[in-house]
């Protein structure tokens, strides 16, 4: 299973509660709240000033890694 820029940040966290760091790193602290229950990792990037390529390819490589 592979994430892009659209996909939605709970979706993410559902794939794997082990990529939380990823998104706490950015600034990203409220994790169960409303706005990342339909945010995607580009929306999240944009606020947080944080290059939305970049964490896709950390996530993707995390769950790679995992076997998802």
């Amino acid at each position: 299973m592979a994430v892009t820029k659209d996909t939605i940040i709970m979706d993410v966290l559902k794939i794997d509660e082990g990529t939380a760091p990823f998104f706490l790193n950015i600034g990203m602290h409220c994790l169960g709240c409303p706005s990342a229950s339909g945010e995607s990792i580009e929306q999240a990037c944009m606020v947080h000033g944080v290059d939305c390529d970049t964490l896709v390819n950390q996530i993707n490589e995390y769950l790679a890694s995992k076997g998802k």
